[in-house]
């Protein structure tokens, strides 16, 4: 059951870097804050999914994404936050009441500051991140420091740093990084490119892009098709469909609603 709600957890906040692969990072050299150009998302998005559990509707998370009323080394930033919660009668025995948020470069679409707050079935974490990138460096909760690459990412801003990536040339099989300080410590996370397929979620019909793990000894899943996630095949890559399979049983994420895209949707009419 532990690790059913462990998948479940991370599925509901978009935070998927717990399930897929990750792997320890190598330290880059520091120099300036980068810069990546970014037309994916914007100020006002704001996406909707709905968990389920077999047939059970398990919960719901809602990622948003607004301008930030602070600046980070005056530079502008993106306030971005993740809510998850349980729903019907799976909340009567595993309650989740969790909360993400983070502050997001514009420029450069990474992390300066991130604030996590879980409530799962009772068991609770808080986690508060300060990046200082020029650094290479990281503060936490703990009144710890660890080095980190330029650009490292967190749970919540890596969801938003994958989507500036470049997929006009993708090959099945092509696989992309991106190094995520979780939980504490250092690592990347991996996916693979699949292929373009045409799915149907409960809004309709969407052209996608599918994607796996590139899985790692000891971890959660045991073969990359236990997971599987499909995004819009359009320039807002947005997680359109989550499917996981379990020991007993399976685990869907799809999307319900969705306001303030930067581009059309990749609905098929």
């Amino acid at each position: 059951m532990k690790e059913k709600a462990i998948i479940l957890i991370a599925i509901l906040t978009g935070a998927l870097s717990s399930a897929f692969g990750l792997v320890p990072v190598d330290i880059a050299t520091h120099g300036s804050l980068p810069e990546i150009t970014n037309s994916a998302f914007k100020p006002g998005e704001k996406l909707t999914y709905r968990v389920h559990y077999g047939i059970i509707d398990a919960g719901e998370a809602v990622l948003e994404i607004k301008d930030s009323p602070y600046t980070f080394e005056n530079r502008d930033a993106y306030y971005a936050v993740g809510t998850g919660k349980s729903l019907g009668a799976f909340d009567l025995f595993f309650k989740v009441r969790d909360k993400y948020e983070t502050y997001i470069d514009k420029k450069g679409v990474f992390p300066w500051y991130f604030k996590r707050r879980v409530d799962e079935g009772g068991y609770k974490i808080s986690q508060d991140y300060t990046f200082d990138h020029s650094e290479g460096e990281v503060s936490t909760q703990k009144e710890e420091t660890h080095e980190i690459p330029m650009g490292v990412q967190d749970m919540i801003s890596a969801f938003y740093y994958a989507r500036t990536f470049d997929f006009s040339k993708i090959k099945k099989g092509d696989i992309f990084e991106i190094p995520t300080f979780v939980d504490d410590e250092l690592f990347n996370l991996k996916i693979k490119y699949q292929g373009k397929e045409t799915i149907r979620i409960r809004d309709g019909k969407f052209k996608a892009l599918r994607f796996v793990p590139v899985l790692q000894e000891g971890r959660i899943f045991k073969d990359e098709e236990d997971l599987n996630v499909w995004i819009s095949d359009d320039n807002n890559k947005i997680p359109l469909l989550v499917r996981s399979k379990l020991v007993v049983g399976s685990v869907k994420m799809e999307l319900t609603d969705y306001t303030g895209l930067a581009h059309k949707i990749s609905k098929v009419k």
